[in-house]
């Protein structure tokens, strides 16, 4: 049987590691409290499903593959953990949008006015669009960062532009 039909060559190639959230360079790796510990929950779990994979012995050329890959997440993870700076939202100053703030926007320009807008400031990795968390470098983040209670900060939301008001404020636990 000629090698073109086996296999061999495959487990040869390296495993493709799927990118953690993508921080700008020189951008230092802010997390909230639950942020640090949402990262730790997802250390733990990892280093089980590699215990798993390590005790599989049916294929080893398979358990070989998920094991570098395991590895290369798992360095990954560390990697952020170890670059991860707490930021206690509740030592924020209460009157100015900064990381950890949950902020309602009201739209007072254009067809959407009256439109509000209610998300919280988190990193990266605990960014989630259905959980209302929008990671501090996204472009509507950086747009509000500063602003203060009342304040209107104009966005660019596609090919608009849009004026916005802060209108509220608040840093949860």
């Amino acid at each position: 049987m000629s090698r073109a039909f086996t296999k061999e060559d495959d487990a040869q190639q390296p495993p493709i590691i799927p990118p953690r959230a993508a921080l700008p360079p020189g951008t230092p790796n802010y997390v909230t409290p639950r942020g640090l510990e949402l990262l730790r929950a997802e250390l733990t779990a990892l280093e089980a499903e590699r215990a798993q994979a390590e005790a599989n012995r049916d294929n080893d050329a398979d358990r070989t593959r998920q094991l570098s890959l395991f590895n290369g997440r798992l360095s990954d993870l560390t990697a952020r953990i170890a670059s991860a700076k707490v930021v206690d939202p509740r030592q924020q100053p209460t009157h100015e949008v900064r990381f950890g703030a949950t902020v309602t926007l009201r739209t007072v320009s254009g067809d959407k006015a009256g439109m509000e807008r209610k998300f919280t400031l988190v990193g990266v990795d605990e960014a989630s669009i259905a959980e209302g968390k929008i990671a501090f470098v996204a472009p509507i983040a950086r747009a509000v960062q500063g602003a203060t209670l009342e304040q209107r900060v104009a966005l660019r939301l596609g090919p608009k532009e849009e004026v916005v008001e802060v209108a509220a404020i608040t840093y949860d636990a």
